[in-house]
């Protein structure tokens, strides 16, 4: 537990702004660590809160130790960055994505070790962020249990496996979900140490980086994520991994043959 808290705090410093700039607005979820999170993730850029940054998620977690959230600015031009974060949790930052070639949207399953804000943060072209999210009710210890793989002792035996598909969208995009068995370890728990994914990129079969992230131990336990890439009707795709341990994950995805899907979600 004082390993991923000392962790957390050496990030802060490092990241956090040598000056003193703007105060970061105040906060409409009144969440107490707002101002902490905002000076340390966002410096002294500027920020604005904006509903048209849509972040879905259920109001209560039925299960804490993995919640979905749905963070999708599309309707935004210029985005740049998305970070997905949970002010009250031990670990606040669970992905941090660039999506390069691909459409400003994210979906994936977090920890929750307590009721907390839930938050999607999107950086625009010109340096600016903006911000929205809600709380959400949570019985809590999503990152302080042990995950469900260690406690079966068979994590070992799938760590490693990837599934994914790539299905064409009506808009000129590729929806990818991925899925990886992987035990996400957030080191809070006694005797096991921190061990995660840590870095996820996809790229075309030209080598053209679509998206890339890096994630965080608050992620849940066997990672699902879905993005949306730019594509095309022969699309194939290269997923590439790393986790903390420095063991590279890779898979190649096709394209699923069938009608373009309409929406997007």
């Amino acid at each position: 537990m004082r390993r991923a808290k000392s962790l957390w705090v050496a990030i802060m410093l490092t990241l956090a702004p040598a000056g003193a700039g703007a105060a970061p607005p105040a906060d409409p979820l009144g969440s107490p660590m707002w101002i902490a999170h905002a000076r340390t993730l966002f410096g002294d850029d500027p920020v604005r809160f904006d509903p048209r940054v849509h972040v879905s998620f259920p109001m209560i977690a039925e299960n804490q130790r993995a919640f979905p959230v749905v963070i999708d600015a599309r309707g935004i031009a210029g985005v740049r960055r998305m970070i997905l974060l949970a002010d009250l949790n031990p670990i606040p930052v669970a992905i941090d994505y660039r999506p390069l070639h691909a459409a400003p949207y994210v979906a994936t399953r977090i920890k929750l070790d307590q009721r907390t804000p839930v938050r999607g943060a999107v950086q625009l072209d010109s340096g600016q962020w903006l911000v929205s999210g809600g709380w959400v009710d949570a019985a809590g210890g999503g990152c302080s249990a042990p995950p469900v793989s260690r406690v079966k002792g068979d994590w070992a035996d799938h760590l490693g496996e990837i599934r994914g598909e790539v299905w064409p969208m009506a808009q000129g995009y590729n929806r990818v979900r991925l899925s990886f068995r992987h035990p996400m370890d957030t080191g809070l728990v006694e005797n096991i140490a921190t061990y995660h994914l840590e870095a996820l990129a996809v790229t075309d079969g030209e080598g053209r980086v679509l998206g890339d992230m890096d994630i965080w131990a608050s992620v849940a336990e066997d990672p699902a994520i879905t993005l949306m890439v730019d594509g095309g009707p022969d699309a194939a795709l290269r997923v590439a991994a790393r986790d903390t341990n420095g063991r590279d994950y890779r898979a190649n995805l096709i394209l699923a043959r069938q009608s373009p899907m309409p929406g997007g979600r």
